[in-house]
C-alpha cells in the first residue's frame, strides 16, 4: 500500500492531470481482499493529489465471499459506488472444476449484501466455454443472473492462457471444453436472452440496463487517456503507454529507482497509423461503433481512406455496416457475426494499415 500511494505522488508530479477524474477503478484481482483501511489509505491519497468529478463513477471488483456488510458500508463511506461481482456461474460443479474459490450459495450472499448496504449499481460476471458446461448450464446462469437484476452484466468466453495451472490441464480444442460450434451458441444465446430481458448489448462481452454502461471501461474503448496504477498495471497518457512490473519484487524495485532518479513515464511516443489501429481495435468493440468523419480529423484522410477499403469486403460477408449520416459515415460491426468474427477483421487491419 505504501509503494502503491508512492506511486500516485511521483505519477501526478510526472504527469499532472488536466481535468478531475471521471472514474476509478479498482481491479486487476481481487481488491476487497483489502481491508477498508488499506482502500482508505489509497483513498486518501488519490483525493489529495487529484480531483474527483461529483458524478464519478467509483468501481470496486470483488469476488464473492470476500465481502461482508461491514466492509460494503466501509467501501461506499470511501465512495465506492459501483461493485463488480465475479460470479462466473450458478452450477457448483463448474465452479470447483474452473478452482473458484467460492459458492453459489456466495454469490446470492453477496448480491443481497451489495443491495442491503445501497448499492444502486453492481455488475455480475459469467464465463462460457466452461469445462463439462452445457448449454443448459448457460442458459440456466444466465436466467439466474437476470433474477438478480443486476444492472451490468459482462459476459466472457473462456480463455486458456499457456503455462497456467488451468491451461495445463485443459487444452483448447479437447473434451471436455465444450466446441468452438457451441461456444459460438453460448454466445448467441446471452445475445438473444439478455436484450429480451431489458439489457442493451452495447459491446461484444457487455450489457447494461439503460444509463448503466460501465464509464471506466467506455474510457478503454474510445481510446481515451487513462492512469494505471499499481503492480501490472498500464497508464495511456500523451500517446504513451506505461506498463508497470507485473511482479512484485520487480515492481518494488521500479518505483524505488523511480523515486531516487524521477524517470518514470518513459515509453515511445505513438504514431498516427499505431494509435488509428488502436482506436479501430478498441471502437469496433461498441455497438456505437466509429465515426469516420472523426477518424480522419484525427489521422488524416489517406490512412483513414485505407482502413476504410480494408472494411469494404467484410461489409460483403454482412460482417461490417457504413451508414452515411449527413457529413458522416458511421463504421460498426454487425452482431452477432460481426462481433464473432471481429479478430478476424482487427488482425487485418493490423497487418494491413
Amino acid at each position: 500500500m505504501d509503494v502503491l500511494c508512492q506511486e500516485i505522488v511521483l505519477t501526478v508530479a510526472e504527469v499532472p492531470p488536466n481535468q478531475p477524474l471521471k472514474t476509478i477503478f479498482l481491479g486487476g484481482g481481487t481488491p476487497s481482499l483489502l481491508s477498508v483501511k488499506q482502500l482508505e489509505q489509497i483513498f486518501t491519497t488519490i483525493t489529495k493529489y487529484f480531483a474527483i468529478a461529483s458524478h464519478a463513477e467509483i468501481s470496486l471488483e470483488a469476488n464473492p465471499g470476500t465481502v461482508s456488510l461491514e466492509t460494503l458500508r466501509g467501501y461506499r463511506s470511501l465512495g465506492v459506488n459501483r461493485i463488480s461481482l465475479g460470479s462466473q456461474a450458478f452450477q457448483q460443479e463448474l465452479l470447483d472444476v474452473c478452482g473458484r474459490g467460492h459458492s453459489v450459495a456466495e454469490i446470492y450472499e453477496s448480491v443481497d449484501m451489495i443491495q442491503k448496504v445501497g448499492f444502486t449499481n453492481f455488475s455480475l460476471d459469467l464465463i462460457s466455454g466452461l469445462p463439462h458446461q452445457t448449454m443448459t448450464d448457460w442458459q440456466n446462469s444466465l436466467a439466474k443472473a437476470i433474477a438478480l437484476q443486476p444492472t451490468h452484466l459482462s459476459v466472457y468466453d473462456l480463455t486458456i492462457e499457456e503455462g497456467t495451472a488451468f491451461g495445463k490441464r485443459y487444452q483448447a480444442g479437447e473434451q471436455p471444453l465444450p466446441t468452438e460450434d457451441h461456444s459460438v451458441a453460448m454466445y448467441i444465446a446471452a445475445h438473444e436472452l439478455l436484450p429480451a430481458a431489458g439489457y442493451e448489448h452495447y459491446e461484444i462481452s457487455n450489457y447494461a440496463q439503460s444509463g448503466f454502461q460501465a464509464q471506466h471501461n467506455l474510457t478503454y474503448w474510445h481510446n481515451q487517456p487513462f492512469y494505471g496504477l499499481g503492480m501490472g498495471a498500464t497508464s495511456y497518457i500523451h500517446r504513451q503507454r506505461i506498463d508497470r512490473p507485473r511482479k512484485m519484487r520487480e515492481y518494488l524495485d521500479a518505483i524505488a529507482k523511480w523515486q531516487a532518479s524521477d524517470l518514470g513515464f518513459t515509453a515511445p511516443v505513438i504514431d498516427d497509423r499505431e494509435e488509428l489501429i488502436d482506436t479501430l481495435m478498441q471502437g469496433l468493440r461498441l455497438m456505437e461503433g466509429l465515426s469516420f468523419k472523426t477518424l480522419q480529423l484525427n489521422y488524416g484522410i489517406e490512412l483513414c481512406d485505407r482502413a476504410l477499403q480494408l472494411l469494404h469486403p467484410y461489409q460483403a460477408k454482412n460482417w461490417v455496416k457504413l451508414v452515411e449520416q449527413s457529413d458522416d459515415l458511421r463504421i460498426t460491426l454487425i452482431p452477432p457475426d460481426g462481433w464473432l468474427f471481429s479478430n478476424i477483421i482487427i488482425a487485418d487491419l493490423y497487418e494491413n494499415l
